[in-house]
């Protein structure tokens, strides 16, 4: 298991809703409330997070609401539609992949939180040495989550990526592959945990943030963790221009709180790493 060097980090807010669909006017300018921000956010760790710091918020004279998303792709399309002022659930390669599919998507990083580090989870084998020649690997069906996999493989020294090729990478990019691992790149992301529950594969790759929803501990239950030099820094994405809304500006504060960094560090045990700007 990989040891996380402890980063300076960011901090989170808020209320849980349930997510709902909204329609009409007021749905198309967020809040519509000058000291209200809407944010929609998955359910761990990020909503937790934003619960955490809710408070803090509030003492700075507005008010955090959030709305919980089982998925990735709803909340780009409601901050799109207006629907909310803000997310936070994904990182930077994922933002950028999202506004090139989608060109009605203008969109803006208003500052980074935590890394979640991907983890490679095995029912059958304790270490990735130990997979065998023409092992199934399970992984995300987002491809934007394919490079970040790849690229960790490489680091273990399981395949050898195409040269230049890292975030970009896909399955079609591996020129090495010395035990001819097999990959499903089939499976939503939310459904990695029922994957590997039900034994599927050999090994499956999980986004941090479903493994602990579904109970799992990536420090002690992950065979491997990406390393701590990952570029998949978590986002605050606003529509383009709301950046720099001072509601906005106010969450990053609190988010960046002493207390709050120690308070990730804390309570997701090195799983959840805030970082530096």
């Amino acid at each position: 298991m990989k040891t996380w060097k402890t980063v300076l980090g960011l901090t989170a807010l808020s209320a849980f809703t349930v997510l709902a669909a909204c329609g009409g006017e007021e749905a198309e300018t967020g809040s519509g409330d000058e000291k209200t921000l809407i944010v929609g956010a998955s359910n761990v760790p990020h909503a937790e997070i934003l619960e955490h710091v809710q408070e803090e918020y509030e003492a700075k004279g507005y008010k955090l609401e959030i709305k919980k998303f089982q998925d990735y792709v709803l909340p780009n399309k409601t901050l799109a539609s207006g629907e909310l002022d803000a997310n936070y659930f994904q990182h930077e390669p994922y933002l950028e992949s999202q506004m090139a599919e989608n060109k009605d998507y203008k969109f803006a990083s208003a500052g980074g939180v935590h890394i979640e580090p991907i983890g490679v989870y095995s029912q059958k084998y304790k270490s990735l040495d130990e997979l065998p020649e023409g092992a199934e690997i399970i992984m995300s069906s987002s491809v934007a989550d394919h490079g970040r996999i790849l690229t960790m493989l490489q680091s273990e020294g399981l395949i050898t990526l195409a040269e230049g090729k890292t975030v970009d990478a896909t399955v079609s990019d591996i020129v090495d592959n010395p035990k001819d691992l097999k990959f499903k790149t089939d499976v939503e992301a939310a459904l990695l945990p029922t994957a590997y529950n039900n034994g599927e594969g050999d090994a499956v790759l999980i986004n941090t943030n479903y493994a602990i929803d579904a109970g799992l501990n990536p420090l002690e239950d992950a065979i491997a963790l990406e390393g701590e030099d990952s570029p998949y820094v978590n986002l605050i994405v606003t529509r383009e221009g709301d950046e720099e809304d001072e509601r906005v500006k106010a969450l990053l504060e609190v988010l960046t709180s002493e207390e709050t960094q120690q308070w990730i560090l804390d309570e997701y045990k090195g799983a959840v790493v805030p970082v530096k700007q």
